[in-house]
This record gives structure tokens, sequence and C-alpha cells, in this order.
């Protein structure tokens, strides 16, 4: 079973380290996307590590815009030019951390051959705080001067509501995921040949939570889907962003069944990722 990790990062290169020495396997591959607004010279020493391959077409990221979703889909074009088989693409960001060993990731991924691990809702149903991302305009995308917020305004007054074409079923929640190679060069396949996709989701707030779950959820890959992204995330803090995990989750990350957590703080996080370390061996 070979996998390979895509993992976007800005910050942290020590953190990072880390992460792929858990992650080290035989049969594991590890592609980083280093944000372009971020010096790339303190990352580089991690080049010398075993089957590490630094994405080359860089994207300077922004919290909220589409850019994130472009880092993705340059990180999945790289490893997929490159032709070598895999059985799983793995998407992470510098702050996860696996909660499980890796041979118990990569038995896992074995005896669950072909299914797409994405946690996905509706957003007419299940979701539906999320409904305004997609209905109404945003303009984070674009970097505008100062009255940004003015414009989306008017915007979102004197024009029609946005819609997803073609009778798409929009779709999200988190946006990271396990998938297949096949389904990863069907979304990638779907976003180059169809212009209208990246242009209505460069004007939708957080996309990246949105559009890959839509465009698999939309096709013959639908019923491989399993709702679980075998990430645990705690979101007890009511913000935008789940909470930094320390020392007080240590019995739920020890119990849970995923095989992954975020957000780990190489700062705050240090005795978890300490006791996870011993725990799994």
């Amino acid at each position: 079973m070979k996998l390979a990790h895509l993992i976007l990062t800005h910050a942290n290169p020590g953190q990072l380290e880390r992460l792929l020495g858990r992650l080290a396997h035989e049969n594991a591959d590890f592609y980083i996307h280093v944000d372009k607004k971020t010096p790339i010279e303190p990352f580089m020493a991690l080049a010398n590590i075993p089957n590490v391959i630094f994405i080359r077409n860089r994207v300077k990221v922004y919290w909220g815009g589409y850019s994130i979703v472009q880092a993705t889909i340059n990180g999945f074009d790289e490893i997929l030019a490159l032709g070598r088989h895999y059985d799983y693409i793995n998407l992470l960001s510098g702050q996860d951390y696996p909660i499980k060993n890796t041979t118990h990731i990569h038995q896992f991924l074995s005896d669950n051959p072909g299914k797409i691990f994405m946690q996905y809702l509706s957003l007419t149903d299940e979701w539906q705080e999320a409904i305004p991302r997609i209905t109404q305009y945003h303009l984070i995308n674009y970097h505008l001067p100062a009255g940004t917020y003015r414009l989306e305004q008017l915007m979102n007054t004197i024009l029609p509501k946005r819609k997803l074409p073609e009778g798409i079923t929009a779709m999200g929640r988190s946006q990271w995921f396990t998938a297949t190679p096949e389904s990863v060069a069907y979304m990638v396949k779907y976003i180059k040949e169809k212009s209208w996709i990246s242009s209505f989701f460069k004007l939708t707030w957080a996309p990246d939570e949105i559009i890959f779950q839509t465009i698999l959820y939309n096709s013959p890959f639908r019923d491989k889907m399993v709702n679980d992204n075998l990430v645990y995330l705690d979101w007890s803090g009511g913000g935008a962003s789940p909470k930094i995990l320390d020392m007080e989750d240590a019995k739920k990350l020890e119990s849970s069944d995923k095989l992954f957590a975020r957000k780990f703080s190489s700062e705050t996080s240090k005795d978890i990722m300490d006791l996870l370390d011993k725990n799994n061996r």
C-alpha cells in the first residue's frame, strides 16, 4: 500500500520535521507546499529527508480565499505528473499530527481499497450556515484596496443570488481528506476543463471546504465516498478554527478511532505530541 502525503504549510519547519518523522514509512512519500508568502530557505534542510519532495509551483495562500484550493491543485498536479503508483493521496496541513502509528495508518487504508475519506454535508439540509458562502459575492480572492466590504454589500444588494450551474448539489465541510489517485485526477481534470467552476469558487468564502466535496459528490465517485475524513477536530471553542490541542485532550485522542488530529502547536502541544509518540511506537 503506497501513500502520498501532500502537506500544506506556512510556518514552523521544526514542527513539520517532527510530522515527517512520525509518518515516515518505506511506502510513503511526502510532497510539501510551502506558502509562497513564506521564505522557503528554512524548510530546505527537509529536502535531505528520504522521500521528501517540494512542490515547485507555489501559491501565496490567503485564509478564506481560492488560493488554498489552487495550492492543493498544484500539489495534486505535481504528484500525478510524476507517474508514480499510489493507492492513496492524503491531504494534511503542517499543524496536523497522527494519533495512530504508521503501521496502523497504512493497514487501515490497505483494508479499505478504493474508498474516499472525505467529510461532506449538504449545504441545503445539514450545513445551512454555509449557504451564504456560495449564494453571496465574496471578494477576498481579489485583494482589493479599502472599501471591499462596501463593494461586497453593494453587489449582494443589487445582484441576484449566486447559484451553482448544471444542477449541482453543494456539499462541504472539512478541507482535509484522503482520496484515491483516480478521484484526485478526476477533480483536477474537472477544474481544468470546466472553467466555470474556478470562476464561481473564486467568489466563494472558504471554497477549500466546499469545492472538492461538491465535485466528487456530483460524480461517478459518489458511491466511493465515506463521510469521514479520518481527522479528529475539537470545535468546542466556537471560533472559526478548531482548538489547539493539549494534554487536556489526551483521553479523547487516545480513545479516538481517527488516524490524525489537528491543530497542534509546537509550543503549546509538545506534551501531548510526546505522549502520542510514546503510545504509538
